[in-house]
């Protein structure tokens, strides 16, 4: 249990809470702090999974906790975004973005409860979609000035087309199981 992947997992955990209190200092570079640990994060998310496929480190606890890890430090990260930002056309994406972790976060377990989890494993516009909302999030945490500001609110965009397409094909692809009436 104790690998490195899970050990770079626990410590993006223990991340979570160094970013908020860093993003809620009234420090005059807070926010650029605050995104370094955000980018540090996703270091170590795309780090552990390049380990444990490199080395053949899987364990049932990191394949459990890496994505808990992702969307606890994604929902972190939005919930302050639309906090700091107070509007809609950063507050509907981000919905958007945790509604769609959940409902897919629950498709997966539905799905492995009958068996058919390969149906809606990891696909390339997930991935796609993961780049691109870790780019805009960081954008919008450090706040550096407005380019980087308008440059992440329309990654952010590119991130909710992403988001709404790839819930639908995950959706799709359980279709069959989920319209089934018993």
């Amino acid at each position: 249990m104790w690998n490195v992947p899970n050990i770079l997992t626990i410590f993006r955990i223990a991340l979570i809470p160094v970013f908020l209190i860093i993003y809620y200092q009234p420090w005059p570079d807070a926010h650029f702090w605050a995104a370094f640990v955000y980018l540090i994060a996703g270091i170590t998310d795309a780090l552990d999974g390049w380990v444990a496929r490199k080395f053949n480190q899987f364990t049932k606890f990191g394949a459990f906790l890496d994505p808990v890890a992702d969307k606890v430090m994604v929902a972190a990260s939005l919930v302050v975004i639309v906090e700091d930002y107070a509007s809609w056309w950063i507050s509907i994406p981000a919905l958007v973005i945790i509604s769609r972790e959940l409902v897919i976060s629950a498709l997966r377990e539905w799905m492995a409860q009958i068996g058919r989890q390969e149906q809606v494993k990891v696909s390339n516009i997930g991935k796609y979609k993961t780049i691109a909302q870790m780019v805009a999030i960081g954008g919008l945490i450090w706040e550096a000035n407005t380019f980087i500001v308008v440059t992440a609110t329309i990654i952010l965009y590119i991130a909710f087309v992403l988001t709404v397409w790839s819930m639908v094909e995950y959706l799709r692809a359980a279709w069959s199981d989920l319209s089934q009436v018993d």
